[in-house]
């Protein structure tokens, strides 16, 4: 039986952890050992499958801190993710054939220190060098060690994943001196049982909206700025000015996303976007929910009328997916990940990340409902088709039993 450890900084909610979950599910379905060992878990806010104690969940390092006085993330999040691989490799006495990491690869050469870590798996979202800016020199010199050792640390993987062929391309422009690596492709897949499941319970937990907003548009995204969350508000604000007084009182907009109150960015980007709600008089039209369960993430999705995905230059994206095997229309920026899930004029729209475009996109959707179930129908058969948890399994089983096979030949 092959036993897999995987490593992740953050076991929250999110598409990365959400990646990780299914990964550590697909394998134990396929009979292989699971753990998953990180530097914060907070069992109040993760994934429903973490809080079972199938998956093995552990987690060390969470004393250190995350920042140094507000600054320096990055290299405290290298520094807890050293200390998780030394104390897996050191102390906890586990046996693992394969270790898969993702987002941190720094802790690698700790992996490559002991002889019973026989392949390492590193799982690419996006380089982490290009999720932060640098205004100032202090901040190019600060991350310049923190850039090159991530180059140098994901090349001592024995495989490289990523997400979409998207980032396979940003992958090879930004690690050039990795070129003889070639990514392969893991498409993230969804947990269809689950969402069915969810579904079938019921709406016990409902969140409550306004009577009579019929014609629900949803966004669901971390509060975080990059995710341009702004322009549903604004896009909100010009599909106004395009409808009629009737179709108008249908409308409501949900702002659902990850939030935790311990991330500075997350409560300012929170209160911007109300005030901006404020600003533009949508206050009565926007609901907020902050760090919703998957009961309410399936009863939102199965209410709305469309789905705003709002991202640009987005890695992958899991909530596209969501909603079209929830039978629901993508309005989606036409960057990144959605041009590899979304279908333009089939299961949604692709737009550029202007309000213009995306009201004008959501007044067909409110004026056609047959549009809506027509694309509906498409989405769901492009997720079954495409993006199923059968495929992402096979495919991830396949990589690891190549793993474990390499390892077997070299040693003979």
């Amino acid at each position: 039986m092959v036993s897999v450890v995987f490593l992740h900084p953050d076991l929250g909610i999110g598409g990365a952890e959400r990646l990780v979950v299914d990964a550590a599910l697909a394998l134990r379905r396929r009979g292989c050992r699971v753990q998953i060992w990180t530097a914060h878990f907070d069992p109040a806010h993760c994934f429903s499958e973490c809080r079972r104690p199938a998956l093995g969940v552990h987690c060390v390092g969470d004393w250190l801190p995350r920042t140094l006085l507000g600054r320096c993330s990055a290299l405290c999040a290298y520094l807890r993710m050293l200390y998780v691989a030394a104390y897996l490799v050191f102390l906890s006495g586990a046996e693992f054939d394969v270790v898969f990491c993702d987002q941190v690869s720094a802790c690698i050469p700790v992996l490559r220190l002991c002889r019973r870590v026989k392949r390492v798996l590193f799982y690419c979202h996006f380089p982490d060098q290009l999720l932060t800016g640098r205004p100032t020199l202090c901040k190019r010199l600060y991350r310049l060690p923190i850039d090159w050792l991530e180059e140098y640390t994901t090349g001592l993987a024995d495989l490289v994943l990523v997400n979409s062929k998207f980032t396979a391309g940003v992958f090879r422009r930004t690690f050039r001196s990795l070129s003889r690596l070639q990514p392969d492709v893991l498409y993230p897949s969804l947990n269809f049982s689950a969402l069915d499941r969810e579904a079938a319970a019921g709406e016990q937990e409902e969140p409550p909206l306004p009577p009579g907003r019929d014609l629900l548009f949803l966004s669901i995204n971390r509060f975080e700025r990059k995710k341009n969350l702004g322009l549903a508000l604004e896009a909100l604000h010009s599909l106004r000015n395009r409808l009629s007084q009737a179709d108008w009182q249908r409308v409501h907009l949900v702002l659902a996303g990850g939030y935790d109150q311990r991330l500075l960015e997350n409560v300012e980007h929170y209160r911007e976007l109300q005030e901006t709600a404020s600003s533009l008089q949508l206050a009565d039209r926007v609901t907020f929910i902050r760090s919703f369960s998957d009961r309410q993430k399936v009863s939102l999705l199965r209410r709305s009328a469309c789905v705003l995905y709002t991202p640009s230059n987005e890695h992958f994206g899991i909530v596209p997916l969501e909603a079209m095997y929830s039978r629901r229309p993508v309005i989606a920026v036409n960057s990144g990940g959605p041009l590899e899930s979304v279908v333009h004029q089939v299961t949604g729209f692709l737009l550029p990340p202007s309000p213009d475009s995306f009201a004008e996109a959501m007044e067909k959707l409110v004026k056609a409902p047959d549009l809506r179930a027509k694309m509906g129908e498409a989405g769901r058969n492009r997720v079954l088709q495409t993006f199923s948890t059968d495929a992402f399994t096979e495919q991830l089983y396949q990589y690891i039993c190549k793993l474990t096979l390499t390892k077997m030949t070299n040693v003979e």
